[in-house]
């Protein structure tokens, strides 16, 4: 079981030996690394459950039929291996990891070879920190300069509007007193026409 449990890792070994080769365009492939990983994560499991340590936890099994055990474990690591490529074949499709592992090596590969950098640390961190919180402190500040003018041309558009609707309640008191005035004046002179046209009448009895 020794000689058999060596020649596992030997086959593992000579198996995650290779590497994934780059693309024709120079750039690197990260879906075949990403497939290259599994692949290597996959022998090291097996290589952890070797049949070695399979048949030692079977032993009785082992030494009475070691041709089944070693079926039963070529079968076991088949569908463990299976099942395992499956479920990162469901989570690959379900997060489109192969579409954005595709953008990333466009993006390196309309990178180029530049290396310049934006940034670089100066050795301060101060000012490090500084050059870092001013620009986005100032663009606070003139966002909330902007927010605060609207805000008050706002407040004086219905400032503006409250006035105009207290005139207009103004003017409408004013216009119902001029009413109401007007009622009791005509009431007033309609009272003194019945009553000049009652007094005649009154004398004559």
């Amino acid at each position: 079981m020794e000689v058999e449990e060596r020649n596992d890792v030997v086959e593992g070994a000579s198996g995650s030996s290779q590497e994934p080769g780059p693309s024709a365009a120079g750039a690197p492939q990260r879906m075949l690394i990403f497939d290259t990983l599994v692949d290597r994560f996959l022998e090291g499991l097996v290589e952890a459950g070797s049949y070695s340590r399979f048949a030692r936890c079977y032993r009785r099994i082992y030494k009475l039929q070691p041709e089944i055990t070693r079926s039963i474990y070529d079968q076991f690591v088949a569908q463990l291996q299976k099942s395992i490529k499956d479920e990162i074949q469901e989570l690959k499709e379900e997060g489109n990891l192969e579409a954005l592992l595709d953008s990333l090596d466009n993006l390196e590969t309309e990178a180029g070879g530049r290396t310049d950098l934006e940034w670089r640390p100066s050795g301060v961190p101060e000012e490090d920190l500084r050059s870092h919180l001013v620009p986005y402190l100032l663009q606070q500040r003139e966002y909330l300069r902007k927010i605060l003018k609207e805000q008050i041309e706002e407040n004086a558009k219905l400032s503006q509007s409250v006035l105009a609707g207290r005139k207009r309640i103004e003017q409408m008191q004013k216009e119902i007193e001029r009413r109401q005035q007007a009622w009791q004046e005509l009431s007033k002179v309609q009272r003194e026409m019945i009553l000049s046209i009652q007094t005649p009448n009154d004398s004559e009895l």
